[in-house]
């Protein structure tokens, strides 16, 4: 008791020197060099370092100082505990201590210099804080109970010579000179080192371990920093799993009593882990399934945000992938702000052409326009060092940023071309769907990629063709040979087709408008009728309705599927369902082909449908088509504008003639004369879309509108709006003049233009 009275004593003595010596150091231009706080209790203490002023010495002597002079601090003052007090200790606590005093606040000076200094980012190793059971309280200083930091590890750290003695410099009256402090190694030292777990990495660890609770086992079992690894390596684990085991893993881990430990852990070394690892660990924890609105993940996005400059081009590429699986929030937008402004500093900085890809794919299709040309630049720039698979993936990219370069597109395409035997079909189809959505149509392209399916047909399974000639039917491209192989194949294997497959099918011959004059057209015909027949018993009421309106395209019309979608019930069902309005419109298309086609067994039914709007005429007529009829016929009133006729459709422009049209009748003379001696001409002006891609084959809507039209006595003449903007005037006449005249009334026709 007499030596820890005079023990504290001294203690206290030295606390008031160290008072005074601090209110002469806030006057005073030079930094302190080491000041030891001691409490008026001997289990707990606390040391602030700090060196001479830094322009005397270099930066990594400084660091080395500081850093060396604080752990011998730190473990001389550590002998002064008594041993016979309990201390208990924490292997990650990462809290710091703080010390608050009313005229001086050293540690957040020191801090913060620290922190404004890239080369200051310490992590300590072995340093002991000591934990009080009860603070203590002087006058002008407080403290909080602070933790032992097992490991904390700094980018560089303090420097040991070869007989592990740290270097530190101390200043005295007659100058500067060095201190080799020797660190003689204690039993404590010999158990902190046996004891101590070693660092694992990431990869080992998803070697080791199967399920995610192997992982979760082995940080329980003994915590490494950083915690990243366990994270990225559970990610790695569960992409081996299939979906009931990953579903069974993920419920496990959530459960595991270490989760919320790690989860805790993350959460700390957020803001002193390398930057790559921050990304790895939020990546993992998003694809694991953890919920984005956790304190985890928002933790972790705030501090990305915070750290934002420390992104490297291999940081860019996992901030990428990082951005493309979350959800939208507040937190994610603000990340995308900062991204994009980051790519726009060091677009021309990116190297890797695949790092490059990344990165425009992930900019967003609401990225300002420079933005986006500033990356086609920089990808053409780097044009001359694309893969192949760099080409392939460059559609997805461009399609992922709604940014149509021809430039690109055009280059690509060749080498695509150039390279297409053994091109995967994944490949094909994601270069299909890239080019539905920048609407970009390369003939050629499609061309080749149908060939090189159609040559290797025997080898590609019947789902993989089927989506192909989805994407073909949404570009309207179509492809005569690759289609009928598909219809062979068809009808010879009827069994394979479900009623999503024939759905598919009949949408995508139908819209193509494919059957028409095909040699086995009956037969594939025959064959889907059948198959739809095998499921109406399940299909939906709409399925049904597109099937069969499917079938009215191709003019066929099989009697059971007819039968049961005419049926009172059915009708009522899909007059009030939520598409109600597509489902009038396609009623009305049944109902006018039961009339005018050649339906022998289903001509009496009868529907009752609501009334569709009249349809709109063009919002811009051809006014140059009406020119030059006005120019061939010889006036007005030898033609009839928007025409509108029963069953809801409109032509552009009528004209009477005689039955072997070979002149052209006023509408006034029409009235009186017989309409036996009457040929009417439908003058329908077309746009591209009408047509399949590349040809002049109509597509399915045409084709069927052609037929009603013949069927209501029409003899239909289609003039294709963009051919007629490219034509002189003369040209335009004589091109309508061989439309509309038969070819024995060309020369009559030719003298009455030439008297007019």
């Amino acid at each position: 008791m007499p030596q820890k009275s005079l023990l504290q004593r001294k203690l206290y003595g030295t606390l008031l020197h160290q008072k005074n010596l601090i209110n002469t150091m806030t006057t005073s231009k030079e930094k302190p060099q080491h000041v030891l706080f001691f409490s008026s209790r001997s289990d707990v203490g606390f040391i602030l370092t700090t060196l001479k002023p830094f322009g005397s010495v270099s930066v990594e002597s400084k660091m080395n100082n500081k850093a060396g002079s604080f752990l011998w601090n730190l473990r001389q003052f550590s002998i002064l505990v008594p041993t016979s007090r309990t201390m208990r200790l924490y292997p990650l606590g990462l809290c710091k201590p703080k010390i608050v005093h009313s005229n001086w606040n050293i540690l957040n000076n020191f801090h913060n210099r620290m922190r404004s200094t890239d080369t200051f980012r310490y992590l300590f190793q072995d340093a002991f804080i000591l934990k009080s059971d009860v603070g203590f309280q002087t006058k002008g200083i407080s403290t909080v109970t602070a933790l032992r930091i097992d490991r904390l590890l700094y980018a560089k750290r303090p420097f040991l010579d070869s007989k592990h003695s740290l270097v530190s410099v101390d200043k005295s009256n007659d100058g500067l000179k060095k201190v080799n402090l020797h660190h003689e190694v204690s039993s404590e030292d010999v158990l902190t080192k046996e004891t101590k777990p070693n660092r694992i990495s990431s990869r080992k660890l998803s070697e080791e371990c199967n399920s995610l609770s192997d992982v979760l086992d082995a940080f329980a079992k003994a915590p490494t920093f950083p915690s990243s690894n366990y994270f990225t390596a559970m990610w790695t684990i569960a992409k081996r799993l299939s979906d009931d085991q990953k579903r069974f893993e993920k419920r496990l881990m959530f459960s595991h009593p270490a989760f919320n430990q790690l989860c805790e852990h993350m959460m700390r070394e957020a803001k002193i882990i390398q930057y790559k690892y921050l990304l790895f660990s939020l990546y993992a924890i998003v694809k694991l399934g953890i919920p984005q609105n956790t304190l985890l993940v928002q933790t972790l996005l705030r501090v990305t945000q915070e750290r934002i400059n420390e992104c490297d081009e291999i940081c860019l590429s996992v901030l990428s992938n990082v951005l493309e699986v979350m959800e939208p929030c507040k937190n994610v937008h603000v990340l995308q702000m900062g991204f994009r402004i980051l790519v726009d500093q060091q677009v021309w900085k990116i190297e890797d052409v695949f790092t490059l890809q990344v990165v425009m794919k992930c900019i967003g299709k609401d990225a300002p326009i420079a933005l986006k040309r500033k990356l086609e630049m920089k990808a053409l720039r780097e044009l001359d060092r694309f893969s192949l698979l760099n080409s392939q993936r460059m559609f997805e990219v461009l399609a992922a940023m709604n940014h149509r370069s021809l430039i690109l597109l055009n280059e690509c395409s060749k080498v695509v071309l150039d390279n297409i035997h053994g091109c995967p079909s994944k490949i094909i189809i994601n270069i299909l769907q890239s080019c539905k959505d920048l609407q970009y149509y390369n003939l050629d392209l499609f061309n080749g990629l149908a060939d090189y399916v159609a040559a290797t047909f025997d080898i590609w399974k019947l789902k993989k063709v089927l989506f192909i000639l989805i994407l073909f039917e949404n570009l309207g491209f179509r492809h005569v040979g690759l289609m009928d192989l598909f219809m062979k194949r068809i009808v010879e294997d009827p069994e394979s087709l479900n009623m999503k497959n024939i759905l598919s099918i009949l949408h995508t011959y139908s819209s193509l408008n494919h059957v028409y004059k095909c040699q086995n057209k009956e037969q594939f015909l025959e064959v889907m009728a059948s198959a739809l027949t095998g499921y109406l018993h399940s299909v939906s009421s709409e399925n049904l309705l597109d099937a069969v309106y499917s079938f009215c395209l191709m003019n066929y019309f099989p009697l059971a599927p007819f039968n049961q979608l005419l049926q009172k019930d059915v009708i009522s069902e899909l007059l009030t369902s939520d598409d109600m309005k597509k489902n009038v419109h396609k009623l009305h298309i049944l109902d006018t082909c039961l009339k005018l086609d050649d339906t022998v067994y289903l001509k009496d039914i009868a529907l009752s449908l609501p009334q569709l709007p009249r349809e709109l005429p063009p919002s811009h007529p051809n006014a140059k088509v009406a020119e030059v009829l006005s120019s061939l016929l010889g006036g007005e009133g030898y033609f009839s504008k928007d025409v509108h006729l029963p069953h809801s459709y409109h032509i552009d422009f009528e004209i009477r003639m005689d039955t072997n049209r070979n002149q052209v009748l006023p509408f006034s003379d029409v009235d009186t004369a017989s309409a036996t001696d009457i040929q009417r001409v439908a003058v329908l002006c077309v746009s591209r879309s009408a047509y399949c891609l590349g040809s002049s084959h109509p597509r399915g809507f045409l084709a069927m509108k052609m037929r009603h039209l013949n069927a209501m006595g029409f003899h239909v003449i289609l003039v294709n709006n963009w051919e007629m903007d490219k034509l002189e005037m003369e040209d335009a006449i004589t091109f309508l003049k061989t439309k509309i005249y038969s070819v024995e009334a060309l020369p009559v026709a030719a003298v009455n233009l030439q008297s007019t």
